[in-house]
């Protein structure tokens, strides 16, 4: 068995996609999962699987949340051993953060290129690309009167693509800490 965390794209965001946690756990149970657990209300679900390719695990994720809920919803997929990674990384260590600082982490559904030389900085010195690495883009946005979160993810999603989900640091702490306390599988 794998421990997974599923970051599912759009779930509960200004007023889309409202699902309630307990009935995503139950969709989650319905495909045979194991320890089904959720984090916050933004759609990251903790789960148990047998271990199989990733491309077939996400595929059967978003049948079955179609099957659930309607709709069409991405699903990227991490593994307990990738996300500790991230945040053992400490990505963030060298960032000056302030009251208009947001720190946000970007997951990629693939691998995706993009011509933008790493760290990279706007011309405008409000946002930075720090790492992109393990389908992960760590990224600061500092915000401002022309400058906001929707601006930074138009401009990811322009360069990554659009099968991406965010999370900010501190729910990627809060998702981290609860899927460490769980026993290893």
């Amino acid at each position: 068995m794998v421990t997974y965390v599923a970051l599912i794209r759009g779930i509960n965001v200004g007023g889309h996609q409202q699902i309630k946690m307990e009935e995503l756990r139950e969709a989650f149970r319905a495909l045979q999962f194991g320890d089904v657990g959720t984090v916050l209300a933004s759609g990251n679900v903790l789960f148990d699987a047998p271990k199989t390719g990733r491309p077939t695990l996400a595929t059967n994720i978003r049948e079955g949340l179609r099957e659930a809920f309607g709709g069409e919803m991405d699903v990227i997929l991490r593994t307990r051993r990738e996300f500790a990674e991230l945040v053992d990384s400490e990505p963030f260590r060298d960032v000056l953060v302030g009251p208009q600082t947001r720190l946000y982490v970007p997951f990629l559904a693939e691998e995706a290129g993009s011509g933008l030389t790493i760290p990279y900085e706007s011309p405008e010195h409000d946002f930075k690309i720090l790492d992109v690495a393990g389908g992960n883009v760590c990224s600061v946005l500092t915000l401002s009167p022309k400058r906001g979160t929707s601006d930074l993810m138009k401009f990811i999603e322009k360069e990554f693509g659009r099968r991406i989900t965010t999370r900010n640091w501190n729910t990627i702490i809060r998702i981290h800490d609860k899927m460490m306390a769980r026993p290893s599988t």
